[in-house]
């Protein structure tokens, strides 16, 4: 028991202490960044460059490099894909696929974008690359094109590594997922899939289409907010890579490592209001959805 003499001194340096831990606790983000999509100019940052886990805003890289097969006419919206037993067993959030079940590539991009199913984006590697390893080894071609030099590509949905050792799986920073973010909203039609609040999956194979929920609760909250996708697992916390678009000026926000989503999608939101008001009048964005047309290639901007 502390002496009458300490216990104030005890009391202080315990307060002390407490406040001090008290930032630390309410940290929130690991890093994040904030670009003008038309320029590509930084608005603002922190630790944008430190490297950590994406999760589930691996499937960002994931649907770049399936459009680029789309675009190269390997493959067709309407190309019909065959589920295996492995991407049956993939686990986390899913759209159930069972092994021999068939979809359109165009079903499993909804799939990914939307629900963020990983059971649809791993159904995506065989019919893009060939393997699995080859569809990982594109991404990370892709990835050294669009120079995120800090980036490594393990998996095509971001689940963690079976190890639980976070330095074995996907790694990437805020300022290289803005690169590709930027990539996509320029050359792609991502925002036609990650601006979808909701949608059905399975509608004509299933007896009962499955309701797929968007998790990016921005779209219903910020003004201009289309895309583009969230993700967590424990090791990376809660990240999210986010656009809006206002009149000509298109803002893009990395954020990684946020302690809980209500945190996370707060500071995002901050941050796209903050973004706009940076943005110089000058700054016009000219890129947009491109839209295919199911059984046709994939058209480049």
């Amino acid at each position: 028991m502390p002496s009458a003499r300490l216990r104030p001194f005890l009391a202080a340096l315990l307060v002390g202490l407490s406040l001090l831990a008290a930032p630390l606790a309410r940290a929130a983000y690991r890093g994040y960044v904030v670009m003008d999509a038309a320029s590509g100019a930084i608005l603002a940052e922190e630790n944008a460059d430190a490297p950590s886990p994406p999760a589930s805003v691996t499937k960002l890289m994931t649907y770049l490099v399936t459009h680029d097969a789309l675009v190269a006419g390997r493959l067709r919206l309407d190309t019909p894909v065959t589920a295996n037993a492995t991407d049956q067993s993939m686990g986390g959030t899913q759209v159930n696929l069972a092994a021999g079940e068939t979809f359109p590539v165009e079903e499993l991009l909804r799939a990914v974008m939307v629900e963020s199913a990983n059971d649809a984006a791993h159904a995506l590697v065989i019919p893009v690359a060939g393997s699995r390893e080859a569809f990982v080894a594109a991404m990370n071609a892709r990835s050294q094109a669009l120079g995120m030099t800090r980036t490594t590509w393990r998996t095509p949905h971001g689940l963690p590594p079976a190890s639980r050792n976070p330095a074995d799986g996907d790694l990437t920073t805020p300022r290289d997922l803005a690169l590709l973010a930027r990539e996509l909203v320029l050359h792609t039609d991502v925002l036609r899939y990650s601006s979808l609040r909701v949608a059905s999956f399975g509608a004509g194979v299933r007896a009962e289409p499955l309701p797929m929920r968007n998790h990016n609760k921005l779209l219903a909250t910020v003004p201009g907010c289309d895309g583009l996708k969230t993700g967590f697992t424990r090791s990376a916390g809660f990240c999210l890579v986010a656009t809006a678009q206002r009149d000509a000026k298109r803002v893009i926000v990395a954020i990684m490592g946020s302690p809980d989503a209500k945190t996370r999608d707060a500071h995002v939101a901050r941050l796209i209001e903050e973004g706009f008001a940076k943005i110089p009048a000058d700054s016009v964005f000219t890129g947009g959805p491109v839209t295919p047309v199911a059984g046709r290639p994939v058209r480049a901007r």
